[in-house]
């Protein structure tokens, strides 16, 4: 009688060790990170000093632990449909995983895995009807590999709601190919097939029809060619800041945290266009939007070294990058004396050169 259960550990032990998890060992993975992850939300929130909120930044749940754990789950089944789910969850926090070298570089700290996921899913599951959270696990990805899956999923996908999933995932990624009317047009024919076939999925929380009904107020209101909405808010000193006050100025507006690519890598991004010929001494500002809590914007702002020293709002909570919709960080609105919109995307060269000819046209 004693043997049985000596056979019964062995073989689970056996199955573990040969990457054999399960779909309620993936479910308790994700949810014992989301619990942690939602008692530190609170504490944060609960914390009544800038020295708790940076204490508890410091304690924050380990999310490079979680994805090595769900990983160590899931590997061994990803030819598996019920691994659609959980692989989605992993890609949407392993994807943005990295470590920055000795050298300064950024590399990626999980893309062999990352890769073998999405080679599964390429290979295997597009035409699964269980690919709907696959399909914004892809946009969170945010590349050509992406779009190209997604493209596949919304023509040959059997199951009417995927296929509207990932039309709306198509227009979400159409965002990074500007305002040109070809672009627009899709957007626009995505959104709609989106709202037809899939608006009461829900995902992550969120149904297909208010994450399109974010897309469609970005378009309505954050695209090439609108006014961009007003930002009022306070500085990490608690002084009141409006977007406005910055009226007649070419505004680089940019959305971003210090965790982003480095601690240096944004401020030595601004750094170097504020030094530039095209914009020192022109009708031109950069205005920061920040997620850090207080008390590390303003040890930014007081450091010798590399100091944050052009203006920003502090929005630790997001609120104001909800009202610009931001789901990636950096995120870059170039904006007219009048607000006008110009362009909005990735910081670099084509935020540079848009910056640029509105100021010569200003």
């Amino acid at each position: 009688m004693r043997i049985l259960p000596a056979i019964s550990i062995m073989i689970v032990c056996l199955s573990l060790a040969a990457g054999a998890g399960t779909p309620q060992q993936a479910a308790s993975v994700r949810t014992g990170y989301e619990r942690s992850m939602e008692a530190w939300q609170l504490k944060l929130k609960l914390a009544k000093t800038d020295a708790e909120r940076t204490a508890l930044m410091e304690a924050r749940p380990d999310q490079v632990a979680a994805a090595k754990k769900m990983w160590g789950v899931i590997s061994g089944n990803l030819s598996d449909e019920w691994v659609l789910d959980p692989a989605a969850w992993f890609l949407k926090i392993a994807n943005p995983l990295a470590e920055i070298g000795d050298d300064g570089i950024r590399r990626p700290l999980m893309a062999d895995e990352v890769d073998a996921v999405r080679s599964e899913v390429e290979n295997r599951h597009l035409k699964s009807s269980k690919m709907a959270p696959m399909c914004m696990a892809l946009v969170a990805c945010g590349d050509n590999r992406a779009m190209n899956s997604l493209r596949k999923v919304e023509k040959e996908n059997p199951d009417k709601t995927v296929r509207g999933v990932a039309a709306l995932g198509i227009a979400m990624l159409d965002k990074s190919l500007g305002d040109d009317s070809r672009v627009m047009s899709e957007r626009l024919s995505m959104l709609r097939k989106a709202i037809i076939d899939s608006s009461d999925v829900v995902i992550d929380g969120s149904s297909v029809a208010q994450m399109a009904e974010d897309e469609l107020y970005i378009i309505m209101k954050l695209s090439k060619g609108r006014v961009s909405p007003d930002l009022s808010g306070v500085d990490s000193g608690g002084r009141p800041m409006k977007l406005s006050s910055y009226a007649g100025k070419v505004v680089l507006l940019l959305f971003w945290n210090s965790g982003l690519d480095g601690p240096d890598a944004v401020i030595d991004m601004v750094r170097t266009i504020r030094a530039d010929d095209r914009f020192a001494g022109k009708n031109f500002e950069v205005v920061g939007v920040n997620s850090d809590s207080k008390d590390v914007l303003r040890k930014l702002q007081q450091r010798k070294s590399n100091p944050v020293d052009w203006p920003n709002f502090s929005d630790p909570e997001n609120l104001l990058g909800k009202e610009y919709r931001v789901g990636t960080w950096p995120l870059a609105y170039v904006i007219d004396g009048e607000r006008k919109i110009h362009y909005f995307g990735a910081m670099g060269p084509f935020a540079e050169l848009t910056a640029a000819a509105v100021i010569e046209g200003e």
